[in-house]
């Protein structure tokens, strides 16, 4: 995902508390100001499910048939 700095420092504008993005990012933060950092929870995620859960509090329920989603995030 491309801008990570700019989407960041958006959703702290916008008082947003948790940011979810890919774990191959995860290099991209260092550009973020410490101070937004400390202000925000970043979850680094490899997978959908990953991102799911984080994005739903309490998770997301997973169906008692739903296959496993395969992501490259």
């Amino acid at each position: 995902v491309g801008g990570i700095k700019d989407k960041v420092l958006a959703a702290h504008r916008a008082n947003l508390k948790r940011v979810i993005i890919p774990k191959r990012n995860e290099k991209d933060l260092e550009e973020i100001p410490v101070h937004v950092r400390a202000d925000l929870d970043f979850v680094l995620a490899s997978t959908l499910d990953e991102v799911l859960n984080a994005a739903f509090d309490g998770g997301f329920p997973a169906a008692v048939s739903r296959p496993q989603v395969v992501s490259k995030l």
